[in-house]
């Protein structure tokens, strides 16, 4: 029961953490503005781990390779204490193996996330300026199912098909974690 709850709360912690990196790194290569509330929340949030990796490890073309480095450390982080704690048996060298598969699954959780926000707001309030930032957060990933899926009826099925195939994504990756640790 312990490891249990040490586990959601470094989950919520590192999601939380890695999450927003992935997000600096996301809204950089969108070129989305941090003028706005949800840019200097993430400015805030990792600015303390992007920032001086940033002297060690330079971005190629527009993506940020910093972010990406600190939301594997986290997730490394992560898995090392948990790995710790539950006694694995696995060998230490699997660790960053399995950080980069928490941080696939993290990646397909937040990707599941925004786009069933996306397909809420634009039914509910399109015109609202968070429906702008998570519209250009989601439409790049939802453009290729477009191509896809036909309209039916007028309606866009792609955020549907995109997250049964986010879904199947998580069930393989969770198959593919660390035993003890899921």
């Amino acid at each position: 029961m312990w490891f249990q709850m040490i586990s959601l709360v470094l989950d919520v912690v590192a999601g939380l953490l890695a999450g927003t990196c992935l997000l600096r790194l996301v809204m950089q290569r969108q070129r989305i503005s941090f003028h706005q509330p949800m840019g200097r929340f993430v400015f805030a949030l990792t600015d303390w781990l992007v920032l001086p990796l940033r002297k060690v490890i330079p971005a190629w073309s527009t993506w940020d390779l910093s972010s990406l480095v600190g939301a594997w450390l986290i997730k490394l982080a992560q898995v090392g204490v948990l790995w710790t704690l539950s006694g694995a048996t696995a060998p230490w060298v699997l660790l960053p193996w399995y950080s980069v598969l928490s941080l696939l699954q993290l990646v397909v959780s937040g990707l599941s996330a925004l786009v069933l926000v996306y397909a809420l707001m634009s039914w509910i309030n399109p015109g609202s300026p968070v429906y702008e930032l998570v519209a250009r957060l989601a439409e790049p990933v939802l453009r290729p199912f477009r191509r896809w899926v036909p309209l039916i009826g007028g309606v866009d099925l792609s955020p549907l098909v995109l997250l049964v195939a986010l879904q199947v994504l998580s069930l393989l990756l969770m198959n593919l974690q660390m035993p003890g640790l899921r």
